[in-house]
């Protein structure tokens, strides 16, 4: 990874309107980047050791996408020279319509001199001519504007672009390409904003009609809206980390949003808006977000956020594409708003109001999200009786618990696994479930506790995917380099956060689900479950379990009056 400045003035900038780079376009700092190890190269991203000296970004960057791997038929520079040739000589034209697949997202200016946009059409349009399998990539119009940023001429930007969209490194993806990864990259960015960004997820659950309609909007905040002193900043570290930087600081704009947001309305409740208000709110927030945050400050953001491993997260992204081709939405299409799953004149629950029901959705996978609660079980109906539970609810994969007590406290779980399962175990009482299983209280006051290692990640070590050598190291800081693509064809996946993917330092903190002819229990290790309840459903106690790490959800012991539970009616596909 040796680069050194010694490219002439015109190899780069050629596009750029010096005038609006205001201190980008001075030059300070290292002259050359000497680096063996990518370890130490990505270190060398992430503090900005190129950002100083824009020659050298130019350099630098052409290395990196050089160094792509890519499909044995790429189209570079050449290809582009043959196809325009004159064309590019001729009186430029920016009103060459970009193509259906960018979804009307225009080329941000990004600095470029205003004839650069008419060089970025022309662009965009002959790789849609040499890319015909790509039918939905937002991110290009972004992605083309800055790479043109630091091309010499169109045809070097044409094949940089080109290389990106050819990248075939296991693992390793840099732009959606079809409405089905993109849609299910939304989904998944939507999982992690409830998992690692839990304020302000409450926030938009809080304000917005529609959840999902707001994250759809993720991509573009960082590659479209983030002014561009802080876009070459992530590109510094997206070229050399792929795509999980792009959720890592998504979810950084989304806490700084709240931020603002919490500072601006004095914490005050808010009122639900329709989404398109808040989602222009955000953009605006992300478009002017220089006056607050510095670039080095937004990428601190993104990379203190402990999130789980690349490995699991490109899981939940195959999971969250499968459940999408299972409902049949693999071409873009009007959006089914996730709130008509919970329609307040046909849900009836003795338990919780469709308001509370609707609170508790916002904390459910979102491929899980679109489907309508199903009523399997209920003590009013159906008596006290374990077995009846048992019998309502095998064969529904998820399922939803809720818990009056006697005292009017409500608590509840949602467990990831179908309770058949327990039979694996004979009549030992053996646990099973995944890290998506949680626990949560409604009254007194709403809270969720979630497995612990999804907030305490140094409670598993990484594993080293079969086949792999030493090659990648196998402590907990390099765990989500190492881990590939999982090998598994999509329809046979081991599930998200299965306990089997994780060297967990002890067995309590893998305790979800379990039960038997005597009792249920959800959260084990420790002294305590999070909950249990006995063979007649009426008596159960609560405590603090190494699982959820979870204070009592109730009173530690309590009387049921009444429990419920759910199921996930699929609505699309019947």
């Amino acid at each position: 990874q040796k680069v050194s400045s010694i490219m002439a003035e015109e190899d780069y900038g050629t596009f750029v309107d010096w005038n609006l780079m205001g201190d980008l376009a001075k030059s300070s700092g290292p002259t050359k980047v000497d680096c063996k190890e990518l370890k130490e190269f990505k270190q060398m991203a992430r503090q900005g050791n190129w950002a100083k000296n824009h020659k050298l970004r130019a350099q630098v960057y052409q290395q990196l996408i050089k160094s792509i791997p890519c499909r044995t038929v790429t189209p570079d520079a050449e290809v582009y020279r043959d196809i325009v040739g004159e064309a590019a000589t001729k009186k430029p034209s920016s009103h060459i319509p970009l193509p259906e697949f960018v979804d009307g997202n225009p080329v941000p200016r990004y600095c470029l001199k205003a004839d650069a946009m008419a060089s970025a059409h022309r662009i965009i349009n002959c790789i849609a001519g040499q890319f015909p399998d790509i039918s939905h990539c937002p991110s290009l119009p972004a992605i083309t504007s800055l790479l043109l940023h630091f091309s010499k001429d169109e045809a070097q930007c044409f094949e940089h672009v080109s290389r990106m969209l050819a990248c075939n490194e296991p693992g390793k993806r840099l732009l959606d390409q079809t409405f089905l990864a993109y849609e299910s990259s939304c989904m998944t960015f939507g999982d992690l904003a409830n998992k690692y960004c839990t304020a302000a997820h409450k926030l938009i659950v809080a304000t917005a009609q529609d959840v999902l309609e707001v994250y759809a909007d993720w991509q573009r905040w960082v590659l479209g809206d983030l002014p561009f002193s802080h876009m070459v900043r992530v590109l510094d570290v997206y070229l050399v980390e792929g795509y999980k930087v792009l959720y890592r600081v998504a979810i950084a704009l989304l806490k700084f949003y709240r931020k603002h947001k919490t500072g601006s309305q004095g914490g005050q409740n808010q009122q639900q808006q329709d989404s398109g208000k808040i989602r222009a709110d955000i953009q605006a927030f992300v478009k002017g977000i220089g006056s607050t945050v510095t670039p080095d400050k937004l990428l601190e953001k993104s990379f203190s956020i402990r999130l789980i491993n690349r490995k699991e997260i490109t899981l939940l992204q195959l999971t969250n594409e499968k459940s999408l081709q299972q409902k049949g939405i693999t071409v873009k299409q009007k959006r089914r708003n996730v709130q008509l799953a919970l329609n307040p004149d046909t849900f009836s629950s003795e338990i919780v109001s469709a308001k509370e029901m609707r609170d508790i959705w916002s904390w459910i996978p979102e491929r899980f999200a679109l489907c309508q609660p199903e009523l399997l079980f209920t003590t009013s109906t159906h008596g006290c009786s374990l077995n009846r539970f048992y019998s309502h609810c095998e064969g529904h994969e998820p399922t939803l618990l809720l818990i009056r007590t006697t005292d009017g406290d409500v608590c509840g779980a949602f467990l990831s696994s179908d309770w058949e399962e327990r039979k694996r175990g004979g009549n030992k009482l053996s646990y099973f479930g995944t890290g998506e299983c949680f626990v949560f209280r409604l009254k007194p006051e709403m809270e969720r506790y979630e497995w612990v290692v999804i907030r305490h990640p140094e409670l598993a070590s990484a594993i080293r995917p079969e086949g792999q050598e030493d090659s990648a190291s196998s402590e907990g800081q390099n765990a989500d380099e190492s881990l590939q693509q999982p090998d598994k064809p999509p329809g046979d996946l081991s599930p998200f956060l299965a306990a089997r993917h994780f060297n967990l330092n002890s067995k309590n903190t893998s305790m979800f689900m379990a039960g038997n002819f005597d009792s249920i229990i959800v959260g084990g290790g420790g002294d305590s479950n999070a909950l249990y309840i006995d063979a007649e459903l009426n008596h159960g106690h609560t405590g603090r379990c190494t699982t959820f790490d979870n204070p009592p959800l109730c009173k530690e012991s309590f009387q049921i009056s009444l429990l419920e539970a759910w199921g996930f009616q699929d609505t699309m596909a019947q």
